[in-house]
């Protein structure tokens, strides 16, 4: 097993929408709610430090994996999908090195129901991170995917996906992935240990 740890830097904002539910005072509207407790789409440890979830990265590398459908040299038809689907692991956060209090919040009119096209619309606030960076560690069970590219001897199968994920999948709220531009970042640094 290896250690691959990559330094990613941001390329567009980053925001975050994490589900939670808060009761409401009473006599609050639906609005004044949201606005009291939008810090709550946020993932932060119990000092309030904001960090991205180490699934944002696991899944972003996986649908890069599964959308660019690069071929294994010798295997046919078969893909690298399934290797990083079962053969990567991203278990540490990349903390962002901001507490929750200190976040900026952004104003959308959405649909109320979130749902694109919806007929009634509403004012939704959500964080807001406009520049972010920091390491991200995978650990590599299966090691076909730091094969080097047939095309560049100088890169692992690996990094071009991740390179690729940060070009056009993304993490967070409205990313590329999801019709957004949200999320996107560039490889600053990228290193491989031995676990």
């Amino acid at each position: 097993m290896k250690t691959v740890v990559a330094h990613l830097k941001s390329i567009s904002p980053y925001s975050q929408s994490k589900h939670y539910v808060v009761e409401k005072l009473q006599g609050e509207s639906p609005d004044d709610h949201y606005r009291r407790t939008w810090r709550n789409h946020m993932h932060s440890d119990k000092e309030g430090m904001t960090f991205i979830p180490p699934g944002a990265f696991k899944n972003c590398l996986s649908e890069a994996a599964k959308f660019m459908s690069i071929s294994i040299p010798g295997k046919g038809k078969a893909t690298y999908t399934k290797n990083f689907e079962a053969g990567v692991l991203a278990l540490k956060p990349m903390m962002l090195g901001i507490h929750r209090d200190q976040v900026e919040c952004e104003s959308l009119f959405l649909p109320s129901d979130g749902r694109r096209g919806g007929p009634k619309r509403v004012d939704k606030y959500y964080p807001f991170f406009p520049e972010w960076e920091g390491p991200v560690e995978f650990h590599v069970v299966d090691e076909t995917v730091l094969q080097t590219m047939a095309s560049d001897k100088n890169k692992t199968i690996f990094e071009h996906v991740l390179e690729g994920g940060g070009q056009f999948i993304g993490i967070g709220r409205f990313r590329p992935r999801m019709n957004g531009w949200y999320g996107r970042y560039k490889i600053k640094d990228f290193a491989i240990m031995e676990a």
